[in-house]
């Protein structure tokens, strides 16, 4: 079986924020609310927002009194976080690193992982990472997995979807492989005279598959939500996975 190609480089830069960073930030205020109701968060908390991307979720949670640190892989999308942490006058300690290898041990009262930041790796490296998030959690910590729900998307598959943002395009091509449990896309992006396509997928995961994964490497209870935090259900478009250590 051949591979898959993921340009991970392409994928998240400029046009990635040009095009989401906006509709995020619209929903990020409601997310934290959800975040700190299901991992009861409090003020003091240390916090690691795993995969921050541009710091929408750690910067809000900082306002809120937690001492949050932020990791992810692409310097932009640090550089940006960065700024708006000072704007907020909201100290976030961003790091950038890669998920399969954090530089922490039994450090987090919390570890959160948003907006589909999970999947994107080999099924060896996707449980190195819910490794790494369980020994970086002190005991009794918890970690928060926020993505697709696998159920939602092979009843509403959609194989293209275009999204116009200024005048610029982004067309996603798609198809599911039953083989990896991946969607996998080729991505068009249209913007400043310019085309780019960009390949890449995502892994996706019921419910009891994604549990029995965190059961395996260490975490003791793991609990599932949709929408809102309400319950999961097959027509539940997100799922949220809560593990305890």
């Amino acid at each position: 079986m051949t591979e898959q190609a993921f340009d991970a480089d392409g994928l998240f830069d400029d046009d990635y924020l040009h095009f989401f960073a906006e509709p995020l930030d619209d929903r990020a205020d409601a997310e934290t609310d959800l975040i700190w109701r299901l991992l009861d968060l409090e003020p003091g908390m240390e916090v690691l927002d795993l995969a921050c991307g541009h710091g929408r979720i750690a910067n809000r949670l900082a306002e809120r009194g937690c001492r949050v640190t932020g990791l992810d892989a692409t310097p932009a999308f640090l550089e940006r976080a960065r700024q708006d942490a000072e704007a907020r006058r909201a100290p976030v300690a961003y790091v950038e690193g890669d998920m399969r290898s954090l530089p922490w041990e039994r450090r987090f009262d919390r570890v959160v992982n948003w907006f589909t930041a999970f999947g994107y790796f080999d099924d060896e490296d996707n449980r190195r990472v819910l490794t790494e998030a369980a020994r970086v959690l002190a005991p009794g910590g918890r970690f928060a997995v926020e993505l697709n729900n696998r159920d939602w998307i092979i009843r509403n598959f959609q194989p293209a979807s275009v999204i116009e943002r200024d005048g610029d395009l982004m067309i996603d091509q798609r198809t599911l492989d039953p083989l990896t449990g991946r969607a996998v896309t080729e991505r068009t992006v249209v913007r400043q005279g310019r085309v780019r396509r960009i390949p890449f997928f995502v892994r996706m995961f019921t419910f009891t598959e994604l549990r029995d994964w965190l059961l395996a490497v260490g975490f003791r209870t793991v609990t599932g939500h949709g929408d809102e935090g309400g319950p999961l259900t097959p027509d539940s478009r997100r799922m949220i996975v809560v593990a305890r250590t």
